[in-house]
């Protein structure tokens, strides 16, 4: 699949729910997925490679599919703040690593990178 016009703004919806057919409901997953800051897109009809930067993240806290929160991560002016309903503050990019996923299947991190968002750093 090649894509034929790269997107000026990617977004990426990664699925962390999954349907369990033994339990009847939704389960959250909390794999760890590790998304980069800077992102290179390839396949594109042009044949020359698109790079993104990271500039926002929707977490969802909390652990199923019916209940929890959102809050978000947002770079703006080269710092990154962390929104969370009227709260916001400055965090360190480093920060950002926390909202990855868990390294094992349960863990009492709930905070989960839900939707990212990228933006070109081309023309």
């Amino acid at each position: 699949m090649k894509i034929k016009k790269p997107p000026h703004i990617l977004v990426i919806h990664l699925k962390r729910f999954k349907y369990m057919e033994q339990l009847g409901r939704y389960k959250k997953l909390s794999y760890r997925v590790v998304f980069p800051l800077e992102l290179k897109l390839s396949n594109t009809v042009e044949d020359a490679d698109i790079e993104y930067s990271l500039f926002a993240v929707v977490v969802h806290v909390g652990s199923g599919p019916n209940h929890g929160h959102y809050v978000s991560l947002v770079k703006s002016h080269n710092h990154w703040l962390f929104f969370d309903d009227e709260n916001v503050e400055m965090i360190d990019e480093s920060a950002v690593q926390t909202f990855f996923g868990s390294p094992q299947e349960y863990s009492t991190n709930t905070d989960h990178g839900y939707i990212l968002f990228y933006e070109s750093l081309g023309p």
